[in-house]
């Protein structure tokens, strides 16, 4: 299973999602029956590479923002 395909969401993998799209449509029987099963896999594989990037930005924003807290704390006991 997959979230909700949405290109405004997922702006790294939206090239892959548009493939997807258009195989389902032009394939409404087969796809049941693997017709879009690689590009599913490159699907899953782009969502996991756009978490894992998604999560990096988010644990170095975070510790620039402890960073700058400790330095603010250092500051305020030196006082």
């Amino acid at each position: 299973m997959h979230p909700p395909l949405t290109l405004h969401r997922h702006p790294m993998c939206a090239e892959i999602i548009e493939q997807f799209q258009k195989c389902h449509s032009d394939h409404p029987i087969a796809k049941f029956f693997g017709e879009c099963t690689e590009l599913k896999i490159k699907l899953d594989r782009c969502f996991r590479q756009e978490v894992s990037l998604l999560k990096a930005l988010k644990r170095k924003a975070n510790f620039e923002q402890s960073k700058k807290l400790k330095e603010r704390l250092q500051a305020l006991r030196k006082e």
